[in-house]
């Protein structure tokens, strides 16, 4: 029997949480390691793996337009380098999560037509 109290299940929905959830935490998790890394052992790898995290928030806040305000901001004082880094991190998470809701919902989409379609093959033979 199904328990009501849980609600609607929705295996797709869980599934696409939790592997976005997880893909924030690990990415989140080596750039914290490449920052500490980096400011433990300078080296050229470390900038550039630095720069190639920092990319994909970067383009995403540069989409918005709201880069240019957090660069001004940045080298003006007004927000510290950790403060950049939190914006970063909370912009990658609303990414991976954007990504995740429209990568799960085109397969869910395609999983539903190809149901529907077997079962109408199988209704019409």
């Amino acid at each position: 029997m199904k328990n009501h109290s849980q609600g609607p299940e929705y295996p797709l929905l869980r599934i696409m949480w939790g592997n976005a959830f997880l893909l924030s935490v690990i990415y989140l998790l080596v750039g914290l390691v490449v920052e500490v890394a980096l400011n433990q052992w300078p080296s050229r790898f470390l900038q550039r793996l630095s720069l190639s995290l920092d990319s994909l928030p970067a383009r995403a806040l540069e989409l918005v337009g709201a880069m240019e305000p957090l660069r001004t901001a940045f080298f003006s004082g007004h927000i510290p380098e950790s403060g950049v880094r939190l914006v970063f991190g909370l912009t990658t998470v609303v990414v991976i999560f954007l990504l995740a809701l429209v990568v799960g919902t085109l397969m869910g989409g395609l999983r539903y037509l190809v149901a529907r379609s077997m079962a109408r093959r199988r209704g019409g033979s």
